[in-house]
């Protein structure tokens, strides 16, 4: 059975992509802990980080941090941090979370009701971003 993240890979559920290549792809989450939190996940379907191949695993870290540069530079956070937990989604996935205190990397303080219009800027602002920053993986709105 096909992951929540493959279905939105595949365009069978709605998705906020800001980042697309052969390998991964990255959308904002639909229940951020801080504005711009997103998720830069395999295109390749494994459930946990430790069995990824290393190829893919070391291109995911690189764009996880092409993408915590761009949110470092759309918001005034203190540090751009991630995480790998995928507890939620068997699907592996790494957190990209702006913070400004270990408290920003509470799971439990994510949005449980964001507002859409707002996901769309923030995904509006990282794409933004990318493109200034030259990258050409960055996906149209």
């Amino acid at each position: 059975m096909a992951s929540v993240f493959s279905m939105i890979r595949d365009g069978e559920l709605p998705g906020r992509f800001v980042w697309r290549d052969d390998v991964c792809f990255v959308i904002p989450t639909i229940n951020p802990i801080t504005p711009g939190h997103v998720l830069v996940v395999p295109n390749e379907e494994v459930d946990h980080w430790i069995d990824l191949d290393d190829a893919s695993w070391r291109h995911c870290n690189d764009v996880a941090k092409h993408l915590g540069r761009a949110i470092d530079d759309a918001w005034d956070y203190e540090r751009v941090a991630v995480a790998v937990a995928g507890f939620e989604v068997p699907h592996m996935h790494i957190h990209v979370i702006g913070a400004d205190s270990m408290a920003d990397m509470s799971f439990a303080r994510a949005e449980q009701d964001p507002d859409p219009n707002r996901l769309d800027e923030d995904a509006e602002r990282i794409r933004t971003t990318l493109r200034a920053a030259g990258h050409d993986h960055v996906v149209d709105a």
